[in-house]
């Protein structure tokens, strides 16, 4: 006969005592006879993993509130290196902070006379318990605050202590408006810089981390400032020497930091972005004559000279050459926002800065008949307009992206050296097309792929950049867009439409299975809170008989798949009741950083058991997010319906009917590939192109 389901089996240990075997009731349960007295008082602990506790509550927080204060340095190290290891759990953390002990550590901190390891598990401990959220951020104090940012302004400090006070700054700037103003007063770029120019990528990582939380926490008016200063300590390029061309190859956390960077030095031009010319203001207006100047080699002509009337209208000739929409008064083109007065600024810059490039556009343009002009002005506008939707300026950055591209910290007018390559690509490209002015939005298109295409080979320089769009011309386009047609083809006779209805339930089962095989391995998420970005991961994985959800803590990203033995939790698949996605999720209801963040939300899900609980996730990308959403369904006997099980379902389709339309054919295919040709013993040879 089978045990009841409430009772199991486990092996319990205490200390100095022999384990026992025992049969557990998990609805009535007692401890052995160990007379521990105040059983309240004490927890049951994973012997597999130090960090995690049972019950609610446990006589652990009070021992090591207790040995912390110890007088022994010895006894008050590993009191320490034990807080810093058990703040990590959530059930002792709620414990250990009841007890004051936030306010503890803090007085530790602020006292000044411990230093080595004994600071670096004290702020260790420190940064694990205000990672559960239960103590807020404003409750700190000014002398804490400042002996913070005093291991941080050091010149020699232990790389450890080092690293927890950078995250702690961190935390403190993205939590508070009033701590950002606290920290803003204790530390300066000059005093960060430093740490970005050692061997250490860590510490490189949290220095930008601490430098992109002030830049976004910054008032608006003062972020030109910051970026004022940033230029005169030549941070760009600190970055791109130490960081970005070191001979270390750059982690997950330093490429999303760097991506953060990029967001927020780009998002500087939203303001130009989104300001419309004033048609009246003369010092705007003069930006144009200087166009006109640069442009035809004239001179402005005082208003003394010739009549009103001629000058007027040589003035409208030489704008209609510049391209301009409005030819009498071209300041009415930049009253559209975007892209505003960021265009003019773009054009000024092209004009001044690459003045043979820009003289030649315009006067090869102007010479031309009137169908097959490329108009300068009115391709100006729209190309600054394209170029802030493919870098999104004006949003925030995404929690989970890291697409930074190197080139952009290459150059300190990045935007604008960007926009200068892109407008001589435009005119070519509009020369290679034969376009007339019916034509503009095609040509804008194909300027749109070429640009998405070069910088998805992400470039390490301009000049890189530059080169990869030379490659991509206008019938390597034609090229590309005809073979990926090819792939795609869908045939439409009757037969084929219905042979391919007939197996479709079969392509679906295929996907169904490779999505709950992807499930089985598992997948690493990282934990995310309103506060920070965390070097937290958790992992989650498929019981192999679809029966169960494994999960549990990790101590750091695992190379390959985590057994299930090691995961401390788990969800009987039967108890799921719904899978959400996207502002349903819980986490994505709460108050904070992640609820106005795009990018998070269409990344999130969670699963819902029992009465109101809930396991949240937030999909490392969008491939693991469509993975996990349609396993889960497939799991609870619901259709699957992300971008991916559509695309996935097209390409086996279209697969699958070629090769049975090669078999109709008797073409023999084989079971293995061809091998690869060997490699030439001789390379002594010319091909004749000709």
């Amino acid at each position: 006969m089978p045990p009841p389901a409430d009772i199991v089996k486990v092996a319990i240990e205490w200390p100095g005592a022999f384990p026992r075997l025992m049969e557990i009731d998990q609805v009535r349960w007692r401890s052995p006879d160990w007379s521990l007295g105040n059983h309240e008082n004490y927890a049951l602990q994973n012997a597999d993993s130090t960090n995690f506790y049972i019950t609610e509550k446990a006589q652990t927080s009070q021992q090591l509130h207790e040995r912390i204060q110890s007088s022994s340095m010895d006894a008050k190290l590993e009191a320490l290196k034990d807080l810093a290891n058990a703040s990590r759990d959530i059930t002792f953390a709620q414990e250990f902070i009841n007890l004051d002990g936030i306010s503890l550590l803090t007085q530790m901190v602020e006292s000044g006379t411990d230093f080595g390891d004994l600071l670096s598990f004290t702020l260790t401990a420190f940064v694990e318990l205000m990672d559960h959220g239960i103590v807020s951020w404003d409750t700190f104090s000014v002398p804490f605050i400042k002996k913070i940012a005093s291991y941080v302004n050091k010149s020699a400090m232990d790389t450890a202590v080092l690293q927890r006070s950078l995250a702690i700054l961190e935390s403190m700037v993205l939590n508070s408006q009033d701590l950002y103003q606290k920290v803003a007063q204790e530390i300066t770029i000059g005093q960060l810089i430093p740490h970005l120019q050692g061997t250490e990528q860590d510490i490189q990582t949290y220095t930008i981390a601490v430098i992109n939380a002030l830049f976004l926490k910054a008032p608006e008016e003062k972020r030109q400032e910051m970026a004022h200063i940033l230029a005169q300590k030549q941070l760009r390029n600190i970055i791109l020497t130490n960081v970005i061309r070191s001979t270390k190859p750059i982690n997950e956390e330093m490429a999303h930091q760097l991506y953060v960077h990029q967001v927020l030095t780009f998002n500087l031009l939203e303001d130009r972005m989104m300001t419309k010319m004033d048609p009246q203001d003369q010092a705007q207006r003069d930006i144009i004559f200087e166009l006109r100047r640069i442009a035809f080699d004239v001179e402005c002509e005082p208003n003394n000279s010739g009549s009103i009337e001629k000058r007027k209208s040589m003035y409208t000739r030489d704008y209609k050459k510049l391209g301009f929409i409005n030819h009498v008064n071209p300041a009415i083109d930049f009253t559209q926002i975007p892209p505003g007065m960021l265009a003019l600024d773009n054009m000024l810059y092209f004009a001044k800065h690459h003045q043979d490039a820009y003289v030649r556009i315009v006067l090869e343009n102007s010479s031309r008949e009137d169908k097959h002009e490329c108009p300068f002005g009115r391709s100006s506008i729209e190309l600054t307009k394209m170029l802030c939707e493919i870098l999104k300026v004006g949003e925030l950055p995404s929690e989970n992206c890291r697409d930074f591209h190197p080139m952009f910290f290459t150059h300190d007018r990045a935007f604008e050296e960007f926009f200068c390559i892109c407008i001589q690509l435009l005119n070519k490209t509009w020369k290679e097309m034969r376009a007339t002015s019916e034509d503009f939005n095609k040509v804008m298109q194909v300027v749109r792929e070429q640009i998405m295409r070069a910088l998805t080979a992400k470039p390490n320089s301009l000049d890189q950049f530059k080169s990869r769009l030379q490659n991509l011309s206008y019938t390597e386009i034609l090229k590309i867009r005809q073979s990926e047609r090819m792939n795609q083809e869908d045939f439409q006779s009757r037969p084929i439409l219905e042979l391919r209805e007939k197996i479709q339930p079969e392509i679906m089962e295929l996907i169904k299975q490779q999505r709950l095989n992807r499930l089985c391995e598992g997948t690493c998420f990282r934990k995310i809170s309103c506060r920070r970005r965390q070097d937290k991961f958790w992992y989650c994985r498929l019981s192999p008989n679809h029966k169960v959800l494994h999960y549990g803590d990790l101590e750091e990203h695992p190379q390959g798949e985590v057994p299930h033995d090691s995961l401390q939790d788990k969800l009987p698949v039967a108890d799921i009741k719904a899978v959400v996605t996207g502002k349903d999720c819980p986490h994505m209801k709460e108050k904070g950083a992640l609820k106005q963040n795009k990018e998070v939300l269409e990344l999130a899900f969670s699963v819902l058991y029992d009465s109101d609980e809930y396991l949240n996730f937030i999909a490392p990308d969008k491939h693991e997010y469509c993975m996990w959403t349609d396993g889960l369904n497939a799991l609870l006997g619901k259709e699957m319906t992300s971008d991916f099980t559509k695309t996935d379902l097209d390409t086996l389709l279209s697969m699958e009917m070629k090769l049975r339309l090669l078999d109709l054919e008797n073409i023999q295919i084989p079971e293995a590939p061809p091998p690869i040709p060997k490699e030439p013993s001789n390379y002594d040879f010319v091909y004749d192109c000709n």
